[in-house]
């Protein structure tokens, strides 16, 4: 499985900046300007099978890419997410953290964040009014 992997397999010239751990990379297919990954280096699916160490490494990189992103394009904010396992649609099996920049007017209405990965319970404060 592994050497099938994309992210096993990674172009070296995807790659933004590694540690020991992992690397960081810009998404193939991203929805917003500079979405990035960061990967573990070693194959696993889940963020739940990394160790301490690997999972600090991973975070290390998340701070070091939202610096970087934060530096070069000044988004007004992030999106953080992890898709872990079939049923929360996790397309590539090999853990991988999606950081994605938002700015200033990307939505018309951007609340409820990740909560709109199921739409018919995104919108709570609708509900409130009623």
């Amino acid at each position: 499985m592994a050497n099938l992997c994309p992210f096993c397999n990674l172009a070296i010239d995807r790659i933004v900046m590694h540690n020991d751990v992992g690397s960081v990379v810009r998404d193939a297919f991203p929805v917003a300007i500079g979405h990035t990954l960061i990967i573990p280096k070693r194959h696993m699916t889940s963020l739940f099978d990394a160790t301490a160490a690997e999972a600090a490494g991973l975070f290390t990189l998340l701070q070091q890419a939202k610096a970087e992103l934060q530096q070069t394009l000044r988004p007004a904010g992030f999106n953080i997410g992890i898709n872990d396992g079939a049923a929360a649609v996790q397309t590539v099996p090999h853990l991988h953290v999606h950081l994605i920049p938002r700015y200033q007017g990307d939505s018309p209405d951007p609340r409820g964040g990740v909560r709109w990965v199921l739409p018919e319970k995104a919108d709570y404060w609708s509900e409130r009014t009623k």
